[in-house]
């Protein structure tokens, strides 16, 4: 009888709904208890630095780890902390010289400085502890280290409370959210990422796994940083950008999360006319808002040019940026009534479960960013995350020019809810991805529509690299970790896969004899961008001289029906065969050999490090991004961006992950790990990742103690 009793409460506990849920429920409390145990021994706060310059924090309450990871930063990244910093407070020309004068012009015309402070005002007495904390580490890292400060960024100290914020403010909604409207940035359609999100009934060990890759430049606000919190109650890995002071991309024990540049377009740019200090909307004028800041150039050591610079606004547009006689265009985001971006992100990296996780993003606190989830439960969750303003009237491609504000049916004033959002959850295919393309195609067979959305939610389309993305997935019906790695790290070209054969018709039927010789090295080529493929460079010079983006190309344009298929076939296959003839032309002009290695020509020049690439831009279809700002004379490029935090997890009993920081965990002068994990990104590798407190005891290089 005690057996037949034992065997009935044994398949109640494996089968029941109710049951599972205590079982998850008390597998996030061991969690808990064992955390906790593990911190309670610690009788004061410590930063334990791996061999790779991650801090691994281990404080005794929140505070104390805010005030760590700010010492840690700065550990890290001081001088180019103080530099961004200077940057997002308007005031680096005051300190630097002229070439920072548009800079400066554009934080105090969006007024970043007055919205800052207020962001500030509204945070709760909580995190306003926690923000002055993590402040409060930098500062004191500085007055510890004094020497690690270069003289010219001395000026910018001491770091203040504001100074977070601002940043924030600044990377958010001049890099992102605006970004592309302020043309603020350099090859803004390189920046992206790629995620996948995998179901137990996709995986090979029938636990969720997930993929963090954002694609950003290596360079300046860009950066990312990874740590590693751990107080009696958490214990989170991840990432975020340099100077801020929560995870954006992270993972604890129970879930999980990574964010990718989403097809978002919530700032709108206006033209309006305007007179007397007034805007005409609907035949009625109403008044600008008008305000002087002082804005002060450095011209040398002892010689200042002070600025009284007036600005205006739009209570109905924006912030007006230019002025043209009668005309003015203006910029209008939404968000900046809404301050807990940052504090949605500590949010999400304390959530326990996917209930929890979907409460701290119902604020829609975070401006931008797709959202992409796994969970130790098995749960997978995708989410079109961001402010995208509730507009009466327009398509896509209406709000993406600039729009007419002398009508009121082009004004708005709120954003669509969590509830009016795309989201998917546990698809029926058991996968998830997204690679900067819409929502639409985040799984198949699509559970997301167009015509369920707002026509100007977001486009419809997708390139080859989201293709490429999908088609990894759809190809393997059992996905284990080590082979999730390998498609992380896969440098499989989509567009040659889609044309070569079309090319090769082409060139039998119109090409000359440097046609046909491209074509030997070609049909020879492994159609992939690693470091010694012999072929991808010469297919890399033909791809971007026809534009792999350009529907003209393609006799069969891409369509939603036919989402992996398209587009395909050459409209003008002649056309296609010149242009390789030129490409083949310049090569011998410039005595490069048309079967020259990647590696030769694709490099990595970072810091101290000369190194052979691998990976491409993602236009030509590629899942490992890698992109260069241009070549010299005799050919050569250099990665400047593309793959930057980069981590593979596995949510089973015990959390196991692989994780990369392309350019290493520091910028800072004469570190070891300033570019230190180049040589892994060069040999297409990953690091173990050090998550429990046994891992990172046995990788230890250094240790300090604090007293926050």
């Amino acid at each position: 009888m005690r057996n037949s009793h034992l065997f009935l409460l044994i398949a109640c506990f494996i089968y029941s709904s109710c049951s599972q849920k205590s079982t998850d429920s008390a597998r996030s409390s061991r969690s808990r208890t064992v955390q906790k145990a593990i911190t309670e021994n610690i009788d004061q706060t410590e930063i334990l630095w791996d061999e790779w310059g991650v801090p691994h924090i281990y404080a005794t309450d929140n505070e104390a780890l805010f005030y760590s990871f700010g010492y840690a930063q700065m550990h890290s990244h001081a001088n180019t902390i103080l530099k961004l910093y200077a940057k997002s407070r308007g005031q680096a020309a005051e300190y630097w010289g002229e070439q920072y004068l548009e800079n400066d012009m554009m934080v105090h015309a969006l007024n970043f400085p007055k919205t800052a402070k207020r962001w500030y005002n509204m945070q709760s007495p909580e995190f306003k502890g926690y923000i002055d904390a993590f402040v409060k580490g930098m500062n004191e890292y500085v007055i510890q280290n004094p020497k690690t400060i270069s003289d010219q960024n001395k000026v910018v100290l001491p770091i203040s409370n504001q100074d977070v914020l601002q940043h924030a403010l600044f990377v958010l909604y001049s890099r992102f959210v605006g970004g592309g409207d302020l043309q603020a940035a350099s090859r803004w359609d390189q920046k992206g990422s790629n995620t996948y999100a995998i179901g137990p009934e996709k995986s090979a060990s029938g636990n969720a796994m997930l993929v963090m890759n954002p694609h950003l430049p290596w360079y300046d606000e860009w950066l990312f940083y990874e740590g590693h919190f751990n107080t009696p109650e958490l214990n989170i890995y991840g990432a975020t950008l340099v100077g801020l002071p929560t995870l954006g991309i992270a993972f604890n024990e129970q879930l999980g999360w990574s964010h990718t540049n989403n097809t978002i377009d919530n700032a709108d740019r206006y033209e309006i006319t305007i007179k007397d200090g007034q805007y005409e909307v609907d035949g009625e004028w109403r008044d600008l808002i008008a305000r002087t800041a002082t804005l002060k150039v450095k011209l040398s050591a002892d010689s200042t040019r002070v600025i009284e610079q007036p600005f205006y606004e739009s209570r109905d547009h924006g912030h007006v940026l230019k002025v043209n006689g009668d005309k003015a265009l203006t910029i209008k985001m939404p968000g900046y009534d809404r301050p807990y971006g940052i504090v949605q992100w500590w949010n999400m990296g304390t959530s326990e479960n996917l209930a929890s996780f979907k409460a701290s993003l119902r604020r829609v606190q975070i401006p931008f960013f797709n959202i992409m989830y796994a969970d130790q439960e098995g749960n997978i969750f995708y989410m079109f995350n961001g402010q995208v303003p509730e507009r009466a009237t327009g398509d896509w491609s209406y709000w993406s020019g600039v729009v007419d504000g002398s009508s009121s049916e082009n004004l708005w004033d709120d954003v669509h809810s969590y509830d009016e959002l795309p989201k998917v959850e546990n698809p029926a295919s058991g996968w998830l991805q997204n690679a900067n393309d819409p929502p639409w195609t985040s799984t198949f067979p699509m559970e997301l529509h167009p015509d369920s959305f707002p026509a100007y939610m977001s486009p419809v389309r997708m390139g080859f690299r989201p293709q490429r993305a999908v088609r990894m997935l759809m190809e393997d019906d059992s996905i284990s970790f080590d082979e999730l790695v390998e498609y992380k790290l896969s440098t499989r070209i989509e567009m040659a896969d889609r044309l070569l054969d079309d090319l090769y018709a082409a060139i039998d039927e119109y090409g000359d004899e440097d046609a046909q010789e491209a074509k030997a090295v070609l049909m020879v080529w492994d159609r992939q961008a690693d470091a010694e493929s012999q072929g991808m460079a010469l297919f890399y010079a033909w791809a971007h001289t026809i534009s792999p983006w350009r529907s003209s190309n393609y006799e069969d344009k891409w369509q939603l029906s036919k989402a992996m298929e398209t587009p395909d076939g050459l409209a003008d296959p002649e056309a296609a065969v010149q242009a390789l003839s030129g490409v083949v032309q310049d090569f011998k002009s410039k005595n490069i050999p048309l079967d020259i290695p990647w590696g030769k020509v694709y490099r990595i020049k970072y810091n101290d490090k000369d190194l052979p690439g691998n990976g491409s831009d993602g236009s030509v279809g590629i899942f490992r991004v890698a992109w260069s700002e241009g070549q010299s004379e005799d050919g050569i490029q250099y990665i400047s961006g593309g793959d930057s935090w980069q981590g593979i997890i596995e949510f089973g009993d015990r959390v196991k992950a692989k994780v990369l920081m392309s350019y290493g965990n520091s910028t800072q002068p004469g570190s070891k790990h300033y570019g230190d994990q180049l040589e892994l990104f060069s040999q297409k590798q990953m690091r173990d990742c050090y998550f429990y407190r046994s891992d990172v005891l046995k990788h230890v290089k250094k240790k300090e103690k604090l007293n926050p």
